[in-house]
């Protein structure tokens, strides 16, 4: 099914928040399924990835500061966000595609993915 991205919010620097993916499933043995956030005009980043047998990947700038993760029971991909920054304000997707891609650099790839979520918005100010 399609997947749909919400929790997106305004919140203050230093502030939380959780996004949720609903319809995150894979027919596939292998699959990769990430988070990705794009700020008008530029391109789409991967932001943090997990594959199918629980591995993550973290872009070097969230690193300690989001947490994947994947209720598969419920098909919910999800992205808790702490000490949050105005550089951490875009529009966040998910994504999912099928493969062992995420084991390397790929997971950042774009093109990689086949299903798309239409985002959710995550403003961070004071």
């Amino acid at each position: 099914g399609p997947l749909v991205e919400s929790g997106g919010g305004s919140v203050q620097p230093g502030g939380s928040l959780t996004l949720s993916c609903e319809g995150a499933t894979s027919p596939y043995i292998n699959y990769c399924m990430t988070w990705f956030r794009q700020i008008a005009g530029e391109e789409r980043e991967a932001v943090a990835s997990i594959r199918s047998d629980g591995g993550t990947n973290y872009h070097d700038s969230v690193s300690g500061r989001f947490t994947i993760s994947l209720d598969s029971a419920n098909a919910t991909l999800y992205l808790q966000m702490n000490s949050l920054k105005s550089a951490d304000a875009a529009t966040y997707y998910c994504g999912t595609g099928a493969g062992d891609f995420c084991y390397n650099k790929h997971w950042k790839w774009r093109r990689r993915y086949t299903s798309w979520g239409q985002g959710t918005q995550v403003t961070v100010s004071s």
